[in-house]
């Protein structure tokens, strides 16, 4: 088709080029490289697929940038160096153990409206500490830390009701942590000091015996203690008042006896003197 009315055809050219929806750029890159534009397509079309890759990869629903997982702390290990301290201790087992090495050990310090516990013992089961009025086991706020089955060690709250232990629902800890390792059941928790009056949950500002247990758990239950006395705190304890006791066990309180001691005086007298 011509459009050449009175030398228009130039004119013509240009409106049919218009309509056309290109311009005498795109006709010459059309003319001249035919790779231009689709390299151009190409750019524009990795670039959608980009920007729509990293939305879906890396944003969150409202937009911004899903955050990294905050990584794992380890369990901080308990420091001995600071008993009688800045914090009050008792130790039962071996003299000079630690919280590592020790039968039971236990630590407590006040920070702020809350009292920090720290305990092990060894054992693969459940290690605990009462508050009690009096040296026995029987009407006691208790707290306890078991390994159950899936290798977690969860804290929990009890009421000895006679010589069995009674879980309550209601549980004080906060903060909670726990590892099993070495066969050893390690833990740290915080309670309140002040409590709302309960009778299964003590104030903790009062001064009370403690009362010192482990033992074996099964399917994160907890079962009889190991020995059949477990240490019992000489005096109340007062959370204002920081000491590092060593209590020892019943190995090692053998050896201490007077009657021992005297039967090891006349073993070495004998041996040094000769049989007559």
């Amino acid at each position: 088709m011509r459009c050449c009315l009175g030398g228009c055809c130039c004119w013509c050219a240009w409106w049919l080029l218009l309509l056309a929806g290109a311009s005498p750029a795109d006709e010459s890159r059309r003319e001249g490289g035919r790779d231009s534009g689709l390299d151009d397509l190409h750019q524009d079309s990795y670039g959608t697929f980009a920007s729509e890759f990293y939305d879906l990869r890396y944003l969150s629903e409202e937009g911004y940038p899903f955050p990294t997982a905050p990584p794992v702390d380890p369990f901080a290990r308990i420091r001995v160096d600071d008993c009688g301290k800045t914090k009050g201790c008792f130790r039962y087992g071996k003299p000079g153990c630690n919280a590592e090495t020790c039968d039971y050990f236990l630590s407590y310090r006040r920070i702020g409206a809350d009292v920090e516990f720290e305990m092990s013992a060894d054992t693969d089961g459940w290690v605990a500490v009462g508050f009690s009025s009096d040296k026995k086991m029987g009407g006691d706020d208790a707290m306890a830390c078991v390994h159950d089955d899936n290798g977690r060690v969860r804290i929990q709250h009890f009421y000895n009701v006679g010589q069995w232990a009674k879980e309550i629902k209601r549980n004080p800890a906060r903060d909670e942590e726990g590892v099993f390792e070495h066969n050893r059941v390690t833990c740290r928790f915080k309670r309140p000091v002040y409590v709302p009056r309960d009778e299964t949950i003590v104030d903790l500002h009062l001064s009370w015996y403690y009362l010192f247990a482990w033992g074996p758990a099964i399917q994160g239950s907890i079962t009889r203690h190991d020995i059949d006395s477990p240490p019992v705190s000489e005096r109340v304890v007062s959370i204002y008042k920081y000491e590092d006791i060593f209590m020892p066990s019943a190995a090692y309180q053998t050896f201490s006896s007077p009657f021992c001691l005297l039967l090891i005086v006349a073993l070495t007298f004998y041996l040094l003197m000769g049989t007559p």
